[in-house]
């Protein structure tokens, strides 16, 4: 960070106060304050079921597993009296707590701004998960929050242009909990988003100090320029030949007598993995080639595993080695003094936590891929009611996704634990 760009102690107090009463602001203070803030499409005459109680049961249905709308509606009609009371829905002339009939939830997810739930929604887990600037200058290595950017293809949709839509997302490190999302709109891409979604999310949340992690798509000068001068945060970047003249900068340094700095070995999911990463201060060359670099570094990753495999014509099958070896070639903001070794492979493991803590269970435990929600905001919605699930329950303090939601279908209290409400006669003690 340049010394002309490092706040004064002064200032920093004042920030992380701002930082606090806005995110607070922004959030609503707990979920169901989250949901009120959301404007309502509906003409207000007519209204029997507010928006806040629609959106809070629906959230609880995907908590409960519900991979559709179907299901999510299906949900509702047979979820028992105090769980609805507890979501805020409606009592009828004789006191009875009444779920939405199914086509007033497809109606109001047809109209709801999608984008505005995904701020809302972004802004309450961002106000749990984040800490808040950090202040500089740090006395030495340590670990910083990190946010991770990728995007995924809801491929079980189909856009305005006819083509499958993008969401591009900001998630943190660690627990995986998605902040931020925006929508790739037609005839563009990842990179002209990535601007918009941060400067949204610094917005709502500072993340001056924070360490921005990419892959290699979006490795370019604009970015690192953004997040360094505007955020005022680092960042982690791949390098690879999208880049050809910085790749080949890079690529072309002695890193053979650069000695491994760290290494990592570990065994699990039926392979062995060795990890190492050499590191060296950004050279002139690369210095002017990208804005703020300074320092780059090379991670190699080997693994072995063993596989059977059958011969040709054969019904006999034999256990062989599999060993397989991959490089990666990164460069960062961040100097020697303010992250070591094993800080640069630790941000670069912890980003693909995003493919494998969220992008995965999207797909695998709430089967998003496969969904038959086509057009309009509806399969955006669910995506983002999805993000939200999947936050809560790690926020929670669970971190297998699928066995604690086996757990939620059966358990009323445990859901409502997790979504941070109480049944009536809890209120009441």
């Amino acid at each position: 960070m340049p010394a002309e760009l490092v706040p004064a102690a002064g200032a920093v107090l004042e920030e992380l106060a701002r930082h606090a009463a806005g995110l607070l602001a922004a959030s609503g203070g707990d979920l169901a304050g989250c949901f009120a803030l959301i404007t309502d499409p509906r003409d207000p005459r007519g209204v029997r079921h507010s928006l806040a109680s629609i959106l809070a049961m629906c959230t609880a249905a995907v908590l409960s597993g519900c991979c559709s709308l179907d299901d999510v509606t299906a949900w509702a009609g047979s979820a028992g009296r105090e769980t609805l009371a507890a979501l805020g829905c409606r009592r009828d002339a004789l006191g009875v707590t009444t779920a939405p009939h199914p086509d007033t939830i497809t109606r109001v997810f047809a109209s709801l701004g999608a984008q505005q739930l995904a701020d809302h929604t972004g802004t309450y887990l961002a106000r749990r998960a984040l800490a808040g600037p950090v202040i500089f200058p740090v006395a030495g290595p340590r670990w910083l929050p990190a946010i991770a950017v990728d995007g995924k293809a809801v491929r079980g949709a189909i856009g305005a242009d006819g083509l499958i839509p993008y969401l591009l997302a900001a998630a943190t490190h660690g627990a995986s909990v998605v902040i931020a999302e925006r929508l790739i709109g037609p005839k563009t891409n990842e990179v002209p988003e990535f601007a918009p979604l941060l400067r949204d999310l610094n917005a709502r949340a500072c993340l001056a100090g924070h360490v921005i992690t990419i892959d290699a798509g979006h490795t370019v000068r604009a970015h690192a320029t953004l997040i360094c001068e505007e955020l005022l945060a680092h960042y982690v970047m791949t390098v690879k030949r999208s880049t050809p003249g910085l790749f080949d900068a890079i690529d072309g340094l002695d890193w053979a007598s650069v000695p491994v700095s760290c290494q990592v070995t570990e065994t699990g999911h039926g392979r062995k993995e060795k990890r190492t990463i050499q590191v060296m201060d950004a050279p002139e060359q690369v210095r002017v080639l990208f804005p703020h670099a300074r320092q780059v570094f090379l991670i190699e990753r080997y693994v072995t595993r063993k596989v059977r495999k059958r011969k040709k014509n054969s019904r006999k099958y034999k256990t062989v080695t599999v060993r397989s070896a991959v490089a990666a070639l990164c460069i960062t903001s961040l100097s020697a003094r303010e992250a070591g070794p094993e800080h640069l492979a630790g941000y670069v493991r912890g980003h693909w936590s995003i493919e494998n803590k969220i992008h995965w269970v999207r797909d695998v435990t709430y089967r998003e891929d496969s969904s038959q929600v086509r057009t309009g905001s509806t399969p955006r919605i669910m995506v983002t009611l999805r993000n939200l699930a999947i936050g809560l329950i790690r926020q929670a303090g669970h971190a297998r996704i699928a066995p604690i939601i086996r757990k939620i279908k059966h358990d009323p209290h445990l859901l409502l634990a997790i979504l941070g409400l109480k049944t009536p006669h809890e209120q009441h003690r």
